[in-house]
């Protein structure tokens, strides 16, 4: 059996959560890439396409370019089909605005969070994660 993992992130949008985590191979731009009624990646040529997105923790090195992908993660709050959290390896401002908005919009929104490399890269797929409103990103013993 394995410790508990922890880390300490720098939180772009606070809030707590927890979710098993969708490790994105490569950057993802939301808009095109995201249906927010469903929380399917849809854009078939990223290396997760049908997976779902929906009370998972998202975590993704970077979105990647519309500035519209804050009105599909908008809209996937709204639809409740958006990602429990999302931790990103560089600071995305647009993904921040987004779940920001839908805090105020909704009063509900996935916490954004940013880890650095070494630490992001020790998140898998399949994990259990706890995100604390402070930024520290716990991934449970398994």
């Amino acid at each position: 059996m394995m410790a508990n993992m922890q880390f300490q992130a720098k939180v772009l949008v606070e809030g707590s959560s927890s979710g098993t985590a969708l490790v994105l191979a490569e950057p993802l731009s939301l808009w095109g890439g995201l249906n927010p009624d469903t929380g399917e990646i849809i854009d078939r040529r990223h290396p997760q396409a049908g997976q779902t997105v929906t009370n998972r923790v998202l975590v993704l090195p970077s979105g990647r370019g519309s500035s519209s992908a804050s009105s599909i993660l908008l809209e996937a709050v709204k639809q409740g089909t958006a990602p429990a959290a999302i931790i990103t390896s560089e600071t995305d401002g647009i993904l921040a605005l987004g779940a920001a908005v839908a805090r105020e919009m909704y009063d509900r929104s996935p916490p954004v969070l940013v880890l650095s490399g070494n630490d992001y890269g020790k998140i898998q797929t399949g994990q259990q994660l706890e995100i604390h409103v402070d930024g520290t990103v716990i991934i449970s013993a398994s």
